[in-house]
């Protein structure tokens, strides 16, 4: 994967790679945990250096939902979308409602070429739902 992105395979990049396929939606300290519990020592500048290099190499996409620090995910390339818990913050992957990606047909695309559309829905996950649920019935 990274030979054919043209970057060399490092073990901060393997690391990296590793942390975030197992662990979607992380933030970059969680990430750094990772690192650091597989390779030992690595700083907070190789691990921001390496998010930079794999997600301009786009093996990895950083989101950044409202509110929240920058998240990373190993699903690139299909233009899914996001749920966002408004509690507890949880990030879920969603497919495109309907058909191959109709959030790219722009009711005025001004001229652009519409490569890819950012989604996200904010509501309550099932467990803070009946949290609140439960809370609201003594």
């Amino acid at each position: 994967m990274l030979r054919r992105a043209a970057l060399r395979v490092t073990a901060p990049r393997v690391a990296v790679l590793s942390a975030v396929h197992h662990h979607p939606h992380s933030d970059t300290d969680s990430i750094l945990g990772l690192v650091r519990e597989t390779l030992g020592a690595v700083s907070h500048q190789a691990v921001y250096d390496v998010l930079r290099a794999l997600t301009a190499a786009n093996l990895l996409r950083r989101i950044q939902p409202m509110g929240t620090v920058a998240r990373y995910e190993t699903r690139v390339g299909d233009n899914h979308h996001h749920l966002v818990c408004r509690s507890c913050g949880v990030i879920t992957d969603v497919d495109c409602a309907v058909g191959a990606a109709p959030c790219l047909t722009a009711s005025d695309d001004s001229g652009f070429v519409l490569d890819e559309a950012e989604v996200i829905y904010w509501g309550q996950c099932p467990a803070c739902s009946t949290q609140v649920v439960s809370q609201s019935h003594p």
